[in-house]
């Protein structure tokens, strides 16, 4: 029987695990809730690198590599890619699609945190959705700004940020509150494509905020690639059969 290992990090790769049996194998990198609830295996951490994914792969008899990471897990893209060639199996790919701006968006893309620094001087109170990263940072606050910063999971602030740690999906009405309530004037945004946290762009748009979008990531090239979960469902089903 063929054997899946599957590359974690969106929201649909939960649900892809689901529906895997025990012979298959759903691994995370570690940042969030493990899923205890699944007849699948779990795997947490990393791998050392694309050799030490490829040797995973030959020592657990992988059939296929099916990567639903983050599409800004660059890196991990990276290794699972080459770790494929290495171990001679296929590489799959769930990578839903980009949001596109919309009439009223006001979209201002960088390609880095200097450059996001830089875009953010005429703003006052940003609302920071990118996960943990700007906690690295601070330190850095200007005195004239206040940061919103809203993770998976609380993390300690300081006098000029504070941490919301929730869960997507998030209603239209939540976001509006608060925008309202932080009166958020820029919204700093990674391009996940995720129906679960776009209402924050509708709300940005209504409210005629301008979005700072981090430019996303150029991903290796892979055997199949599919936009949605069900393309990636009817794939494994005749895959595995």
């Amino acid at each position: 029987m063929k054997r899946v290992l599957l590359l974690g990090g969106v929201t649909e790769a939960l649900a892809i695990a689901r529906t895997l049996g025990p012979q298959h194998i759903y691994s995370l990198a570690g940042v969030g809730r493990v899923p205890t609830d699944l007849t699948c295996q779990v795997r947490v951490g990393g791998y050392g690198g694309a050799e030490g994914l490829a040797q995973f792969i030959h020592d657990k008899g992988v059939d296929l590599l099916l990567d639903a990471t983050h599409p800004y897990a660059a890196q991990i893209s990276q290794n699972a890619a080459t770790a494929s060639r290495l171990s001679g199996i296929p590489c799959w790919a769930l990578r839903r699609p980009a949001w596109q701006a919309q009439t009223g968006d006001d979209w201002r893309e960088v390609s880095d945190w200097a450059e996001l620094i830089q875009a953010l001087q005429p703003f006052r109170r940003p609302l920071f959705t990118l996960g943990r990263e700007p906690l690295q940072h601070l330190q850095e606050i200007p005195p004239e700004q206040f940061w919103t910063l809203r993770a998976l999971d609380v993390y300690p602030g300081n006098e000029r940020c504070e941490v919301i740690g929730a869960r997507g999906p998030f209603l239209i009405d939540d976001e509006r509150e608060l925008f309202e309530r932080r009166q958020i004037d820029v919204l700093i945004s990674k391009n996940s494509g995720s129906t679960a946290t776009e209402p924050k762009l509708e709300v940005a748009r209504e409210r005629g905020v301008p979005v700072i979008v981090l430019t996303r990531p150029v991903l290796p090239g892979v055997d199949r690639e599919f936009l949605s979960r069900e393309e990636t469902l009817d794939a494994l089903a005749a895959f595995v059969q």
